[in-house]
């Protein structure tokens, strides 16, 4: 059986240490990470894992700002990592008179279990991240032409679909952007689902219109 193992654990300074902690306990902000965690399409594909660590600031309720990646393994664990921390947003305990400008550093670490990834070399898996990294600039050349579509050349159009044809963003691909986008709804988090859904627009498809009026007004 396929399983998928988010494990998180806590690193704070000695003071901060001292001074907060995650409401449900000492074991909660684990727990809130295996429950929450949707593992990225890509990276559960081609078995790419390892430690993000973010780094983030609380304000006196417990709510979270000014968070950042400071080691990060490919962008689409990163920003889950990122989600994850943002969603952990008043879920902290700090005490009176805390010093908001301490930060916060959570390693947030992502593991395969089941999905044939003992067999992946190093070499592999850094092809894999290499691959990912490239598509992403032509990736983002698609949405800036879609985001800027009243000033394209004519016949510029064509060039965009052949890309995104190369890059396999089609209707499967499409539907499965949506579908996560709909995890995260059932998660509570509207601002995690509703970039999703401006991916779908800003991919030329009006697949995520009705999702957007819905949640994302």
């Amino acid at each position: 059986m396929k399983k998928l193992l988010i494990l998180g654990f806590v690193l704070f300074s000695s003071l901060a240490m001292a001074q907060v902690q995650f409401k449900s306990g000492p074991s909660g902000f684990a727990s809130f990470l295996k429950n929450n965690t949707i593992y990225p399409q890509f990276s559960k594909q081609n078995c790419i894992q390892g430690t993000v660590n973010v780094s983030f600031k609380l304000d006196q309720t417990g709510k979270v700002y000014a968070s950042k990646i400071t080691r990060g393994i490919i962008s689409d664990l990163d920003d889950e990592a990122l989600r994850l921390v943002r969603m952990s947003s008043g879920k902290w305990q700090v005490p009176a008179g805390y010093d908001t400008t301490i930060s916060v550093v959570v390693p947030v670490n992502f593991k395969l279990s089941g999905y044939n990834c003992e067999g992946k070399s190093n070499a592999e898996i850094k092809a894999s991240i290499a691959a990912y990294q490239a598509e992403e600039g032509l990736t983002n050349a698609v949405i800036n032409f879609y985001k800027n579509k009243a000033q394209a050349k004519p016949g510029q159009e064509a060039q965009i679909l052949a890309i995104k044809s190369q890059l396999g963003i089609d209707d499967e691909y499409l539907d499965g952007v949506l579908k996560t986008a709909l995890k995260k709804i059932k998660q509570g988090d509207k601002q995690g689902a509703c970039e999703d859904f401006n991916l779908v627009k800003n991919l030329g498809s009006d697949k995520a219109d009705d999702y957007l009026a819905k949640y994302c007004k």
